[in-house]
């Protein structure tokens, strides 16, 4: 017996596998530009998100690896490679003793400004957000 679902309409899951191919496809070309750039994918989003964090351009820990979806431990690690490239920085947290800020150095600014150009033009380029 074939179970067909009547719930929703094959123009949906047509939709959904756009999308999800779509997306796929910029996550690909994103990989790619931060490696070009003499970085990995994961540090490229790390800088990402603390410079694109809501509100200020400096966070903690915890902030990122939520923002990430990834441990506490492995965020830290993470924190370590990009502090060892000299894109990011770790500084006292003055509210909070427990915790450390951590935020973009020069270069880090710098790397994010060129990808961040490439990415936009890939998004308009390919259209991601058709209405």
């Amino acid at each position: 017996m074939i179970f067909m679902s009547t719930l929703l309409s094959k123009e949906v899951y047509e939709y959904l596998g756009e999308f999800r191919y779509q997306l796929r496809k910029f996550l690909k070309f994103s990989e790619a530009a931060a490696r070009q750039q003499g970085i990995t994918p994961q540090q490229h989003q790390l800088i990402l998100a603390i410079h694109g964090f809501p509100g200020r351009s400096i966070v903690t820990t915890s902030e990122l690896s939520e923002r990430l979806q990834i441990t506490h431990h492995a965020c830290v690690g993470l924190i370590d490679r990009c502090e060892e490239a000299g894109l990011v920085a770790r500084e006292s947290n003055p509210e909070d003793g427990r915790s450390v800020l951590i935020n973009l150095t020069p270069k880090g600014l710098d790397i994010l400004e060129k990808l961040s150009e490439i990415h936009l033009e890939e998004i308009k380029r390919i259209d991601l957000f058709k209405q």
